[in-house]
């Protein structure tokens, strides 16, 4: 996200890209979850919770207070046991001895402490193609092709963004397994796959320790018959599909 001022666009730090983040994971959630609420009460939730009609911030004057994220959660879904205690004490540990930070010791770091989770990421425009986007993903999820999704409400002059769930960032497999769900449900826009460990330790864009924070780009070929992503490892600078 990007801080507006007047006629430009500043951008921001990591430090303050996580202090967003974790003031919207913070504030209440609008949560469908399968798990417990009938499947004959999704259509109107979602019609009712649009991402580009709910204000990040609220609408204190119709008693609307702020809304972190909106979110589904399929009927399989099962919240990862995490052990972010653990991982920020090793964090700050390793950087205390100055050693080289990588994405192989950060997989160390996830995998030691259980912290495998990731997300693609893709970032839209608010209005009709977010709510298009958030719609064919939503169903996605509540119909069980995928576990759990959030998306961002509306933020003035900002995209929203749209996260959907994989369990273990180190699958490759899986992760390409769920980048051609959401390719099947519509989304033709760019992706980026980001280890929930890199949120977890504040490595966003313009973090201090030059990394990139994410380990995918996913872009939608549409002169590729059948069409299909080109997947990119940004790891090793290889592609995947």
């Amino acid at each position: 996200m990007a801080e507006y001022e007047g006629e430009r666009f500043r951008v921001l730090e990591a430090e303050e890209y996580a202090a967003e983040a974790m003031a919207a994971d913070m504030d209440p959630w609008i949560i469908f979850d399968a798990r417990k609420t009938p499947r004959a009460e999704f259509a109107d939730w979602l019609e009712t919770y649009r991402p580009s009609k709910v204000s990040r911030f609220g609408k204190p004057h119709e008693g609307a207070g702020p809304v972190g994220w909106l979110a589904v959660y399929g009927p399989g879904y099962c919240p990862q046991a995490k052990g972010k205690k653990d991982l920020q004490d090793a964090w700050d540990k390793i950087q205390s001895t100055g050693r080289k930070i990588n994405y192989e010791l950060i997989r160390e770091l996830a995998l030691n402490h259980g912290v495998t989770s990731g997300k693609w990421l893709m970032h839209l425009d608010t209005g009709f193609k977010v709510d298009h986007a958030w719609h064919g993903i939503a169903t996605a999820v509540i119909n069980g092709h995928l576990s759990v999704a959030k998306v961002s409400p509306y933020y003035p002059d900002s995209k929203h963004v749209i996260c959907v769930y994989t369990k273990d960032f180190t699958d490759e497999e899986s992760i390409m397994q769920t980048d051609a769900v959401i390719r099947s449900s519509g989304i033709k826009c760019l992706l980026a796959y980001k280890p929930d460990v890199y949120t977890y330790l504040g490595i966003y864009r313009n973090n201090q320790w030059q990394m990139c924070p994410t380990i995918y780009e996913s872009r939608y070929d549409l002169e590729c018959i059948p069409r299909r992503s080109r997947v990119i490892n940004k790891v090793s600078n290889t592609e995947v599909t």
